[in-house]
Order: C-alpha cells, then sequence, then structure tokens
C-alpha cells in the first residue's frame, strides 16, 4: 500500500468543497457544525465510550446536551451494553444513518455524487433565508465543478 502524503491529498481536491458540503449536511439532518464532526470522529474509531466522546469534545463547543441529543436521534448507538459484573461501561458506535450520510459527504467531495438539488431532498433549495439562497448558489457551484 502507498503511503499518502500531503500533496496526494492536495491533488484529490478533497477539501475544496468541504464547507459547502458540511453547511448542505448539518442542514438537511438538524445537526451543527461541532456534532457533524464529532460523528465524523467517532467513525473513524469505530467503537468508542462515553469517556472517549468526553475526550473528543474538549476542541468542540460546550453542549451539555450533545451526548444524550446524538443518542435520542440515533447518530450513536449501543454496541455492547454493561452488565456490571464484567462490562463496566456501554460500548458505543455510529449509526448505520450515520455512516450513510458521512460515505455521502466522501462520496461529493471526491466528485462521485452530486449534492441534491431538489426541494424534496435539500431543505436550503426552498430559500426560506437570504443564507439558504446563496448556500443553493454554492451547490450548484459545486454540482457544476467536475474537477473535484
Amino acid at each position: 500500500m502507498k503511503k499518502l502524503k500531503a500533496r496526494d491529498l492536495k491533488d484529490l481536491n478533497l477539501l475544496k468543497h468541504y464547507r459547502i458540503i458540511r453547511k448542505w449536511a448539518c442542514k438537511n439532518n438538524d445537526l451543527n457544525d461541532a456534532d457533524l464532526e464529532l460523528l465524523i470522529y467517532f467513525d473513524c474509531m469505530e467503537f468508542f465510550s462515553k469517556h472517549d466522546f468526553e475526550i473528543g469534545t474538549y476542541s468542540y463547543s460546550w453542549d451539555n446536551r450533545r451526548w444524550n441529543r446524538l443518542l435520542k436521534e440515533d447518530w450513536i448507538v449501543v454496541w455492547r451494553h454493561r452488565n456490571r459484573t464484567t462490562q463496566k461501561y456501554n460500548i458505543y458506535k455510529v449509526s448505520f444513518k450515520c455512516k450513510q450520510l458521512i460515505s455521502k459527504m466522501y462520496r461529493i467531495m471526491l466528485g462521485e455524487d452530486d449534492i441534491p438539488s431538489s426541494e424534496r431532498r435539500n431543505k436550503l433549495i426552498k430559500g426560506d433565508s437570504y443564507t439558504d439562497k446563496v448556500l443553493t448558489q454554492a451547490i450548484y457551484n459545486v454540482n457544476k465543478d467536475k474537477q473535484r
């Protein structure tokens, strides 16, 4: 396996449209930026505990309800329950829903997929606010860019 270098990542243009893709993912899934980036961090870990969550949130804005919200909205699921004798704590993993969103983001960044541009699949296209209208134009520009 070839080792990736910084130049290889730059040549892929992987992060060229990351901001717009992130905004699209957050707006359409009722997440904030910190939640999405934390979920990407957890997806890289595969399995994690609540302690790993506490370590992972040091660099994000403080949100006391984040853990319970991500659990309740099925972004995180329990992989192994604790039993108070041999397993002292629950082990978690990201849900299928979360994995699908993250893989969709990766496919868009690589140019394999486009950001959805129908009102049914993308809340931003309705243009309810000025920001939505600006992001809609940015989405059209990302979809036109075949050099991503």
